[in-house]
């Protein structure tokens, strides 16, 4: 199985990107919609919600009920994500030993936490006058 999107940019820093029957809008300068890293930050957080619900139904925390991340990115000097914090709350009550088991947990099953690693990068190929 393989994912595709189709990201298209006419002119400037702006891109459209087509994912199945969707569309979205990625502006790097942050004008025509998210920039790049708010896209990925937003991507990060909305993969480690279900991960969270499974780490919290595999730790005896069947219902966590509402979740609410908050993340935030550091950058660089060069505007690069240096680090990033998930400020999370959950509506069920959890103890504090507990929710370390299940946002450890759910780093394990966050499929866009795994792809961040150092050794995932995209192979390219380059073809001009395609148009």
């Amino acid at each position: 199985m393989a994912k595709a999107v189709t990201t298209v940019s006419e002119e400037g820093y702006s891109a459209t990107n087509e994912i199945r029957d969707f569309e979205t809008t990625i502006d790097a300068n942050g004008e025509d919609g998210p920039d790049t890293l708010e896209t990925l930050l937003a991507a990060y957080g909305s993969c480690y919600v279900p991960a969270l619900r499974v780490g919290g139904q595999q730790r005896g925390a069947d219902d966590l009920g509402r979740i609410e991340i908050e993340a935030n990115g550091d950058l660089n000097d060069d505007d690069k994500l240096e680090s990033i914090q998930f400020d999370i709350r959950v509506e069920a009550d959890v103890d504090d030993d507990t929710g370390e088991e299940i946002t450890e947990r759910a780093f394990e099953l966050c499929k866009v936490h795994d792809a961040l690693k150092d050794s995932l990068h995209a192979e390219t190929s380059f073809e001009g006058d395609a148009f």
